[in-house]
């Protein structure tokens, strides 16, 4: 959307839909979508499929990843298919002839996860796969594909002299357009659902609002001096925090007491720090009011709430 409204002419990618049962209308319904959105069907699990979307641009940005929250598939699996997938999307940019930058979405779950005692981390962080196995979470193979795959796009890069630059979302918060609802959101809004199973991802967490994110997307391709890393995160709030904030602004909803909390374990993990990508001269937006209005906005409207 907001590449569209920025006046480029955009291609976008959906999974294989034979049957064309998706509703696919939150993009071709778009301002100017008509005109300079073009949706090709194409699959990580096959990354050949993408060269015909590639075909012609001048940037790429590669914000997909193949996650299995079930654990149906073995560690290894999920992870080299992730990386397989990254490495022929970027060897399609680079056979493209036309592509000047990747823009790479990686992930919090990229930096936090390791040993180090520190209150904030920035981009010389980078989580550790054996303290992520350690660490026996359901989400363990997802930590670990987004930290293999960022290094190997990173190195895929700087084999080939390509211009690659990754870019580090914490939790990301906000409105959404699609039907269906973004895990990261539903996290983010687990006190104001009840779903105290979740509490233990709150006891420290970063977020940034999802137009920071596509703001930061656009700035990042564009900018001439950006290289490598950059974390996109604008707000760390500790769960004490977080419901005192959600039961002033929002005293309809069943926010738990701080006594309750007292009481749920987790990790509280490092805040993220922005420095790199605000001293290039990128600004947020938009803060927490905004998030969760957006957020809890979209629910309503789609049934979730």
């Amino acid at each position: 959307m907001r590449l569209l409204e920025h006046g480029y002419s955009v291609h976008t990618t959906i999974r294989p839909d034979p049957e064309h049962k998706r509703d696919v209308s939150f993009l071709t319904s778009l301002p100017e979508a008509s005109e300079k959105l073009q949706i090709f069907q194409a699959d990580l699990s096959d990354p050949n499929s993408f060269e015909v979307a590639i075909k012609g641009c001048i940037g790429v940005f590669h914000v997909a990843t193949p996650v299995d929250f079930e654990n149906k598939e073995p560690e290894e699996m999920v992870v080299q298919r992730a990386i397989d997938g990254t490495l022929g999307i970027l060897k399609a940019c680079l056979n493209s002839m036309t592509v000047k930058r990747v823009v790479y979405t990686s992930s919090g779950a990229a930096v936090v996860f390791n040993d180090s005692d520190v209150d904030t981390m920035d981009e010389s962080y980078w989580t550790d796969v054996e303290y992520v196995k350690a660490l026996k979470s359901f989400a363990g193979p997802y930590f670990i594909s987004k930290t293999l795959t960022e290094k190997r796009a990173l190195e895929f890069a700087d084999e080939h002299g390509f211009d690659l630059v990754t870019i580090i979302p914490s939790f990301i918060n906000g409105p959404f357009i699609c039907s269906k609802f973004p895990g990261s959101v539903h996290t983010s809004l687990a006190m104001v659902l009840g779903e105290q199973q979740k509490y233990g991802t709150l006891l420290n967490m970063s977020m940034v609002h999802v137009d920071d994110v596509a703001r930061a997307h656009i700035f990042l391709f564009e900018h001439p001096h950006a290289k490598g890393r950059h974390i996109c995160s604008s707000h760390t709030i500790t769960i004490e925090k977080m419901s005192k904030f959600l039961s002033s602004k929002y005293p309809e909803c069943p926010i738990p007491s701080l006594e309750s909390l007292k009481e749920i374990e987790g990790s509280r993990l490092a805040g993220l720090s922005s420095k790199k990508l605000l001293d290039l001269g990128f600004k947020f937006k938009s803060g927490l009011d905004e998030m969760y209005d957006g957020a809890i906005q979209s629910c309503k409207e789609k049934g979730y709430l």
